[in-house]
């Protein structure tokens, strides 16, 4: 009985809870460390009488818990997986068009001081000095659609 509350005691689980924090320093993937913090409740319940299945059962249970109603608020405050690049900041832009596009051209547009090669989205035309919205970026194309009051005046120029 004493191996087996050594072997499955509260060193068990502090054995556990430090490879599983470790595994989750590496993988950054905010999975593991729900798991390395019930390994850290169950330190403190392993000094209990409890049968090891309870433990188990206590440890994946809480787990589970923890994983499903804490892993997506801690995801959101901290922005995993989400930081937005240069190309998609570009999208929902106005441009400029400064090279006339047509179904079968591309042409050009000024996006936030650069110039882009550009494509209709639905094979539209449009215009030289009209303005358009970036509706998303292929490769180093940029897909634009024009807007309503699409026409730039002198004074914008």
């Amino acid at each position: 009985m004493n191996f087996m509350f050594f072997l499955f005691g509260p060193w068990f689980w502090l054995a556990a809870a430090v490879i599983l924090a470790l595994i989750e320093i590496f993988t950054v993937g905010l999975t593991t460390i729900w798991f390395a913090i019930s390994a850290v409740v169950l330190i403190f319940v392993s000094m209990a009488p409890v049968p090891l299945i309870v433990q188990l059962i206590i440890f994946v249970a809480l787990a589970a818990l923890l994983l499903v109603f804490t892993r997506p608020i801690a995801v959101k405050k901290l922005k995993i997986g989400r930081e937005k690049t240069n190309i998609d900041a570009l999208i929902g832009k106005t441009a400029l068009v400064i090279k006339k596009i047509t179904e079968f051209e591309k042409g050009e547009v000024k996006i936030a001081g650069q110039i882009w090669s550009a494509h209709g989205e639905d094979n539209q035309e449009i215009n030289e000095n009209s303005k358009c919205t970036v509706v998303r970026i292929e490769g180093v194309q940029a897909i634009v659609r024009p807007l309503e009051n699409n026409s730039i005046n002198e004074q914008e120029k």
